[in-house]
């Protein structure tokens, strides 16, 4: 895991901790890939590709991608101290967090966003559906710490070197007209069977339904008709629940189990009594021995 860029951001859902599962699936050359979902960024950063395209519809985790992208990191690590000490931030002034957020709120300060997720309860990044930061401050817990700061480095190193082009909308908006035969979309959406701050419609974004389910499995499979390859993660199972129409539609194509004590279960989740069944979904093949490729059981 040491290999691997880790996000500053803690945004639900984030892949840092299976990457080593997700990047070797890759293949090794890849002129564009699009990261659709960014959230926190994981795996895009950590790709090697000619040119990367991240996009989320969260407009504020895009505002600060490029903000991070043209600052200077010593700027950016001035910057960020000095409204520590401004509002005289620790692990248990909760009186200065909450002036920072009131701050944030009036102002929309990108880099203000950035200090109070450092400092917010379990770094959690949460709005209201006006659009204003109400995570609730992490006593005794949260700060910018030295672990942030060296993430927010290596983060901002990778950002800065590589072409990474930043873009904000809905995914059907994406224009996916520069993408040719070999090229790469990976897609981590919010997942149907399960239920964050990030997908619930009350945050001031568009939630995700059935609709936007179907609507992404049917552009994955025209992206599939032109040549361009594709990995989705999803979950075909979460605390009883199953995506089943994801599980029917997976069957055209590859699956890798992240827990691969599921690869034999023939889709019976909810008579194992799982939590959650975590897959990713390609319209391509492995390379040994790059990652153990794992066929359906059909």
């Amino acid at each position: 895991m040491t290999d691997y860029i880790k996000s500053p951001m803690n945004y639900t859902g984030g892949k840092y901790k299976i990457l080593e599962h997700i990047i070797p699936s890759f293949p090794d050359r890849i002129n564009n890939f699009v990261d659709l979902f960014a959230g926190g960024f994981n795996v895009g950063i950590n790709v090697q590709a000619e040119t990367i395209y991240a996009n989320d519809q969260i407009t504020y985790l895009i505002d600060l991608y490029r903000f991070f992208q043209s600052t200077p990191i010593e700027e950016l690590l001035d910057r960020i101290k000095g409204r520590i000490e401004f509002f005289s931030l620790s692990q248990t002034n909760a009186e200065g967090y909450i002036a920072l957020r009131e701050e944030y709120n009036r102002s929309k300060d990108i880099l203000d966003l950035f200090v109070l997720t450092c400092y917010a309860f379990n770094h959690q990044i949460r709005f209201n559906s006006k659009h204003e930061f109400n995570t609730p401050f992490g006593k005794e817990r949260s700060s910018f710490n030295d672990s942030i700061e060296r993430n927010l480095i290596m983060f901002c190193n990778a950002l800065q070197k590589k072409k990474v082009i930043l873009s904000t909308g809905d995914f059907r908006e994406f224009d996916f007209s520069m993408l040719s035969v070999g090229d790469v979309v990976y897609c981590d959406p919010p997942y149907l069977i399960t239920t964050g701050s990030y997908n619930d419609g009350k945050r001031g974004f568009k939630d995700w339904t059935d609709e936007e389910d179907r609507a992404l499995l049917e552009l994955l499979d025209k992206l599939n008709d032109k040549g361009v390859l594709f990995a989705l993660s999803n979950v075909f199972a979460h605390k009883g629940q199953t995506n089943d129409s994801l599980i029917e539609w997976s069957k055209k194509y590859n699956v890798l189990y992240i827990d691969k004590t599921y690869s034999n279960c023939s889709y019976h989740f909810k008579d194992r009594g799982t939590k959650t069944v975590e897959v990713l979904i390609t319209n391509y093949d492995w390379e040994e021995p790059k990652c153990e490729q794992m066929t359906l059981i059909l």
